[in-house]
């Protein structure tokens, strides 16, 4: 394949939508499905290429994990490319200019990986079964959201080298020992994950506050 650009992207639309009851992916949003949202926000900003991973026109096929889509995706991105961005569309509200700010860390060059992430507001506490064992110094904790961004050649290494599931690429890259960083999330870029999520996202774009 021609190498078209430095920086692709990988967008998921593979799930199989078990919480949401469906296949949140093609759920609608502003006439819409979600994983539109993802790639006009992707070709929005200064992304090459959008590889979808997913049972969507133009999508290649997905893998029984999200690991394993990513993979899928992984093997239609050139060699030649130096980054790629990893994005899940059940994300469908990133904006452009978030991907942008993980776009511009990770070409500084000294660094594997760039996730964005958002403060924990929430006391977090760690149970066993109904029993609170621990609460925790949130301080340190951040939630982290995609797209996530990579050298392309480290999230390859990650992949072939790291056994077992991952709920993103960053732990992968971290198991090789990289260095990843975060950058400042969005609130607003939430995950669809139930039906009132989608009804959250609805509110969101048209500019609600309820």
């Amino acid at each position: 394949m021609k190498t078209s650009g430095d920086l692709w992207a990988i967008l998921l639309a593979a799930g199989e939508g078990t919480r949401f009851g469906g296949l949140k992916h093609d759920a609608d949003l502003e006439g819409h499905p979600l994983w539109i949202h993802g790639e006009r926000a992707l070709r929005a900003a200064s992304v090459d290429e959008v590889v979808i991973v997913g049972d969507v026109p133009g999508g290649v096929a997905g893998g029984l994990r999200r690991r394993d889509s990513v993979a899928s995706g992984l093997e239609h991105v050139p060699s030649g490319v130096d980054f790629v961005l990893v994005h899940d569309a059940a994300r469908p509200l990133a904006a452009p200019t978030l991907i942008e700010r993980v776009i511009d860390r990770l070409r500084v060059g000294d660094v594997a990986g760039v996730i964005p992430a958002i403060p924990i507001r929430d006391t977090v506490k760690q149970t066993d079964g109904d029993v609170v064992t621990e609460t925790m110094d949130r301080s340190s904790l951040v939630a982290v959201q995609t797209p996530q961004g990579f050298v392309l050649s480290v999230l390859r290494k990650a992949h072939a080298a790291v056994d077992g599931d991952a709920t993103d690429d960053s732990v992968l890259v971290e198991a090789l020992g990289e260095r990843v960083v975060t950058v400042p999330g969005d609130p607003e870029n939430l995950k669809i994950t139930y039906p009132e999520d989608l009804d959250l996202a609805r509110l969101l774009r048209s500019g609600g506050h309820g």
